[in-house]
């Protein structure tokens, strides 16, 4: 008899913004072979049949700040936590559903098995962004982390953060699986249609960047670079809101400064529709990945499952994707200590990146080996079938079965 499992997240389909959204979307697909599957996620009623609830806010904690923002998101814990009745097993994604899952451990009395997305410790950057909602998200994860009976880290080296940001949980608890991608989705695209919608010149080689305007992805890193690179290289960023006015307004000012030299400067200031994105990804001429924090960086097998080369700072997850040298290329990420994480070196760090985006895009021998090395890589590693197993084998042990 497949065990009873409900899922908790606050982002799913149509409503993703983020990796972990993505990550709860196949998961969710991969697991129903495995478990009678029911989901409860944040925002409007899906017709998905996986789908049990959907929650929102109570009206009387209205309001936008970030305080405010974040007490919204507890009471839509509460409300998730009512509705777990009869579920076997919980599993929570990311801070926003953590709480509802040691809350339904401790109610129902069943296991609860969180995944780390991410670690509020690792970004303190996010007081600028949250204030008190911070230390908010800082105590969910905290006590949902402490208490849960397992905890799935996306990578070894997010698995030593957790350990190091939490000494209090045992090492036995913790376990490594990857995230995963479908190879099928995500493959090469040779129409241009999409290109020429959002007026990405195909003919000129580009440097492509896929993220969420925030200091945790290095946007501003990323176009300190651009600086160092030849003018017919094109620049797209497919980037949608900003976490705060003040990273806005630096991205603003530097792109600014970068169309005064340079043509080919292409933002894309939404979410795009996964088939628009394939296309985007299959004709640059590389992928940037300049993050100062990546638990895992899932964005990198997409780009990888497209055929296109790497080149990611050296950080948490990252280079146990990209394989230096040979389907991209690792650039050395050293911290500055503060809070914000800026590198220690930004010139430096900057140069480094644009020098191993120009030898990418410079040959075209280079770029195709790389690039038909990383599609293999995917689909030899990154495969959802084998993750969504592993992950059911966990659901088992923690159920005695």
């Amino acid at each position: 008899m497949r065990p009873k499992v409900a899922l908790l997240t606050r982002e799913y389909p149509p409503e993703i913004y983020g990796g972990a959204g993505v990550h709860v979307d196949y998961l969710s697909r991969s697991l129903a072979p495995h478990v009678e599957l029911a989901v409860h996620c944040f925002g409007k009623s899906r017709s998905a049949p996986e789908v049990a609830g959907t929650d929102q806010p109570w009206e009387a904690l209205s309001g936008k700040e970030p305080q405010a923002l974040a007490l919204q998101t507890l009471s839509v814990n509460l409300v998730m936590v009512k509705a777990l009745a009869g579920a076997e097993l919980v599993h929570s994604h990311t801070w926003y559903a953590n709480l509802a899952g040691h809350l339904a451990k401790l109610t129902y009395g069943i296991p609860h098995v969180m995944t780390s997305h991410s670690l509020e410790p690792r970004r303190p950057w996010k007081a600028e962004q949250l204030g008190g909602g911070y230390a908010i998200s800082s105590f969910c994860e905290r006590t949902a982390i402490e208490n849960a009976d397992a905890v799935i880290a996306v990578s070894s080296r997010m698995r030593d953060d957790v350990l190091a940001a939490y000494p209090e949980v045992a090492a036995e608890r913790v376990v490594v699986i990857h995230n995963g991608i479908d190879a099928a989705e995500y493959r090469p695209d040779p129409r241009t249609d999409v290109l020429v919608r959002h007026g990405i010149d195909a003919s000129a080689p580009y440097v492509v960047f896929v993220g969420r305007i925030t200091r945790q992805k290095g946007i501003v890193h990323l176009l300190d670079a651009a600086r160092y690179l030849e003018p017919g290289i094109g620049i797209v960023l497919c980037a949608g809101e900003p976490d705060t006015a003040a990273i806005r307004d630096e991205v603003e000012a530097k792109l600014a400064e970068l169309r005064k030299t340079r043509s080919g400067v292409v933002w894309i200031q939404a979410m795009l529709p996964r088939p628009e994105l394939v296309q985007i990804l299959s004709h640059a001429a590389v992928f940037a990945c300049p993050s100062i924090y990546e638990p895992f960086g899932i964005v990198n097998l997409e780009a990888m499952a497209c055929g296109v080369p790497i080149v990611a700072s050296a950080v948490g997850g990252i280079p146990e994707i990209v394989e230096d040298g040979r389907t991209g290329f690792l650039v050395p990420f050293t911290p500055d200590g503060t809070p914000l994480g800026a590198p220690d070196d930004p010139e430096g760090f900057a140069k480094a990146i644009a020098e191993k985006l120009a030898l990418v895009v410079r040959s075209p021998e280079l770029r195709q080996r790389m690039g038909d090395a990383g599609r293999a890589r995917v689909e030899a590693s990154f495969s959802w079938t084998s993750l969504a197993e592993k992950t059911a084998s966990l659901y088992r042990r923690l159920l005695g079965r």
